[in-house]
């Protein structure tokens, strides 16, 4: 079994586990509010017998023995015990999902690995890396030389949604909206909105452009350019070389 189908089978059983545990999280929590109702009740008609004894003389306000009953601390005792099942049951939600979300970053971290490999056995060898087709690049591994670049560019998410069946209904991100995505703190970020890939994108066809890639929405953009195509900064420097 590869790492792909390993962790897609244990992504298949992890709704179903959180499920389990959020029901008895809920079961734990509609026992605690009935045991700290039936408690406060108790505790409420306690203390009112006791101001009785006092306003009676039976008891005198500054006695040791005023306290309340056995069964009135055994439940808030219960009630600790409840609320210290909930928070265990939570951490081992977080930590259940928080190593799902370990082991897709290490089939990322694999997948790019790969994608590296083949371009550097393709930059050796002269033929093209297998996956890839005429219009689409991905990652930025082999973007030093510049010479034969794609026009457009798929975001690197893409990754993430074929391990994660569910991410698939996921529409393309609007252009120029934050993603509302974690994001890894390494992850390279693009264009004039400094964010990470995704969607379509086009490379500038200056060599030194600072910036390179840009989402097509955030360029105005809507279908991969003709020809050659360069960025605002890069179209209004070559202008004025132009005209001098």
């Amino acid at each position: 079994m590869s790492f792909l189908e390993e962790f897609q089978a244990n992504l298949d059983s992890l709704p179903r586990t959180l499920q389990k545990k959020y029901s008895l999280l809920r079961d734990l929590d509609n026992s605690l509010q009935d045991i700290q109702k039936q408690n406060e009740q108790r505790c409420e008609q306690e203390i009112e017998d006791i101001r009785r004894g006092v306003r009676s003389g039976n008891i005198t306000p500054d006695t040791s023995l005023i306290r309340f009953s056995d069964e009135a601390l055994d439940e808030q005792k219960h009630s600790i015990r409840i609320a210290d099942e909930k928070v265990a049951l939570a951490v081992q939600a977080y930590d259940l999902v928080d190593t799902h979300i370990q082991q897709l970053d290490q089939y990322l971290k694999k997948f790019d690995e790969e994608l590296r490999r083949e371009r550097e056995n393709a930059a050796t060898t002269g033929v093209p890396a297998s996956g890839q087709d005429g219009s689409t690049k991905s990652g930025r591994g082999n973007e030093g030389g510049r010479g034969g670049r794609k026009k457009t560019r798929q975001a690197s998410v893409t990754a993430a949604a074929a391990a994660a069946p569910e991410a698939q209904t996921t529409t393309a991100n609007p252009a120029g909206m934050d993603l509302d995505l974690p994001v890894d703190p390494n992850e390279p970020t693009y264009c004039f909105c400094n964010q990470v890939s995704y969607g379509e994108m086009v490379a500038c066809d200056n060599p030194n452009c600072k910036i390179e890639w840009f989402h097509f929405g955030c360029v105005g953009l809507k279908e991969q350019p003709k020809g050659k195509w360069y960025c605002s900064d890069c179209a209004s420097t070559r202008g004025r070389r132009k005209g001098k």
